[in-house]
């Protein structure tokens, strides 16, 4: 996530602002996880949420939730994070085993787990970037679960609005071989030209044989969505009002700029893997989710 650079060990982190939103994540993942139908299991997500002051109170299971599925944050969305994970699961997976890519890098890690919890084939190095006080909060939990990752695990710990390509490279990314990049959740907190130069400097790092993972809202005006269940109930229930933190200049048409650079690209809505899981949200009114899209792009190789 982005946010400013510092020195923290605790919990500081992830205390506020667009930190706290990857506490929220973590608590729809352990919801997620302890479903019987579940679509994506992260065990670690539940002691993220414990473990720090701003989220110990939050429901970790569904049963803590008086109303249930009905909640539209407990239910409705945090099963729209439980899909987001399962379906960004499925293509690092599929990238990494079905191609010759071994890097992995995440962008805005957040408490991602990816690294402890997917099947890795040999030879894979996982990068997380994020900010120090994000990952060093994430070094805290896991290190107290004595949890063990399942591929090399490299932390690079930038602020992406500083030169976070520099640190990856000095951290020993290799432009030469073929990457797995991933920005789930991160997009829509930056300035339009950010997300650009962001998507400019994957494309330039990336050789043949790279892909590529990322979610965007395409909404032509956010604040139409105000009073949707999904924004009025985080803010009432847990204080986070998504609006204020998610950047409402228009949006660029990153999709379109990496076909231009010669990327295959597909843009998906959640409801189409709703429709092929058999689970998660559908279209209602007032949809906060209308404009949200994940892409997925491949470049090929020369």
């Amino acid at each position: 996530m982005v946010g400013t650079t510092s020195r923290n060990t605790g919990v500081e982190g992830v205390e506020g602002g667009v930190g706290l939103t990857a506490l929220l994540v973590a608590a729809a993942r352990a919801i997620e996880t302890h479903r019987h139908d579940t679509l994506a299991r992260d065990i670690y997500a539940e002691h993220f949420v414990l473990a720090a002051p701003a989220s110990a109170g939050w429901p970790v299971r569904m049963q803590q939730v008086p109303d249930g599925d009905t909640n539209p944050l407990w239910g409705r969305f945090a099963r729209y994070f439980g899909l987001r994970t399962r379906v960004l699961d499925d293509f690092l997976l599929r990238s990494v085993h079905m191609g010759d890519a071994r890097q992995v890098v995440l962008l805005g890690a957040g408490l991602d787990s990816r690294a402890f919890r997917l099947d890795w084939p040999p030879g894979c190095v996982v990068f997380e970037i994020d900010r120090e006080g994000v990952l060093a909060f994430k070094h805290m939990v896991l290190d107290g679960l004595s949890a063990t990752p399942k591929a090399a695990r490299i932390p690079v710990p930038i602020d992406l609005r500083a030169d976070w390509a520099g640190a990856l490279a000095d951290a020993g990314f290799d432009t030469d071989a073929p990457s797995v990049w991933l920005a789930e959740g991160l997009l829509f907190y930056l300035p339009a030209a950010a997300e650009t130069d962001l998507i400019d400097t994957v494309d330039r790092l990336s050789t043949g044989g790279s892909a590529l993972a990322y979610e965007v809202k395409l909404d032509k005006d956010l604040l139409e969505y105000r009073d949707s269940p999904l924004y009025t109930a985080t803010a009432h229930q847990i204080g986070i009002d998504l609006l204020n933190l998610f950047d409402r200049e228009p949006r660029p048409d990153s999709a379109g700029h990496l076909t231009s650079r010669g990327w295959d690209t597909s843009v998906r809505t959640p409801f189409d893997f709703t429709r092929r899981h058999g689970r998660g949200p559908l279209p209602e009114p007032n949809d906060a989710l209308a404009g949200n899209r994940w892409v997925f792009a491949n470049k090929p190789r020369p």
